[in-house]
C-alpha cells in the first residue's frame, strides 16, 4: 500500500523540495502551509505520517502537536531550525517521534520517513497474547515459547476469529458463516475444528480456559485471558 505523507511547512521552496524527493521515492505527499490548514487536511483525509515545522505563521508546531495528538496516532517528524535541547525535549514530549534539525539533506529525511513508516506499520500488526501463546493475527501464525504451533489454515482462522472477537458468544452457524464465508453448509464442522484447536492450546481440553462453551449459544474466547500488543 502506498504511503501518504502530510508536509506542514510554510517555506514553499523547502516544502516542494521535500515533496519532490518523496514523490521520486514513491511516497505520495500533500503540503499544508500553516498549522490551521494542516488540521483541516487531517480532518478531511488520512495520512500515514506528518513532517512538521515548528516555526509556522499563526499557530506554531508545538500548539499543533498538542491539538492533534489526542485524536490522531500517525507518526510525526519535526523539522526545525531550532536546535536547543529544550526545543527537542518539548517536541518529543508533545508527541513527536523524531526531531530533525535544519538544514538537512532531503535524501536523509526521506530515509528517516521510510524507516518510521516501516516501524509504525510493524507496530500496527495485531498481536494477541494469551497464556504462553502469541497470536499474530496479520502474519497468520501462533507461537508458544518462541516455537510455532502447527495449524491448518482453517484452524488458525477459527482461532483468530474467536480471539479478535473475544467476549462475544457465537453460534456454530455464525462462526461457519463468518469464517468460511458461506451461509449454507454443515455448521457441525465448527465443533470439529474447535476440538482440534483445544487439543493444541488448552492444558485441559475438556475444561477449556481459552475457548469456552456457552451452553445454549455456542463458543466464545475468554476475554480475561487476552492481551493486545498491537
Amino acid at each position: 500500500m502506498k504511503a501518504k505523507v502530510l508536509i506542514v511547512e510554510d517555506e514553499k521552496e523547502l516544502a516542494e523540495l521535500v515533496q519532490m524527493y518523496l514523490n521520486n521515492d514513491g511516497i505520495e505527499s500533500e503540503i499544508a502551509y500553516s498549522a490551521e490548514n494542516g488540521i483541516e487536511r487531517l480532518c478531511r483525509s488520512q495520512y500515514d505520517l506528518m513532517v512538521l515545522d515548528i516555526n509556522l505563521p499563526g499557530m506554531d508546531g508545538f500548539e499543533l502537536l498538542q491539538q492533534i495528538r489526542p485524536k490522531f496516532a500517525l507518526p510525526i517528524i519535526i523539522v526545525s531550525a531550532r536546535e536547543a535541547d529544550e526545543d527537542v525535549i518539548m517536541g518529543l514530549s508533545a508527541g513527536a517521534d523524531e526531531f530533525v534539525t535544519k538544514p538537512f539533506t532531503p535524501r536523509v529525511l526521506v530515509a528517516r520517513i521510510r524507516a518510521l513508516l516501516r516501524r509504525s506499520r510493524a507496530d500496527a500488526r495485531q498481536m494477541l497474547e494469551f497464556g504462553p501463546f502469541l497470536l499474530d493475527a496479520d502474519g497468520y501464525y501462533l507461537v508458544r515459547d518462541d516455537r510455532r504451533i502447527t495449524m491448518s489454515s482453517k484452524e488458525f482462522e477459527v482461532l483468530r476469529h474467536l480471539a479478535l472477537n473475544a467476549g462475544r458468544a457465537m453460534t456454530p452457524h455464525q462462526i461457519y458463516e463468518e469464517v468460511w464465508g458461506n451461509q449454507y453448509g454443515d455448521s457441525t464442522t465448527v465443533a470439529v475444528y474447535i476440538r482440534r484447536i483445544r487439543q493444541k492450546i488448552e492444558n485441559e481440553p475438556r475444561n477449556p480456559m481459552y475457548i469456552q462453551t456457552i451452553h445454549g449459544r455456542g463458543y466464545r474466547f475468554n476475554p480475561d485471558s487476552l492481551v493486545y500488543r498491537g
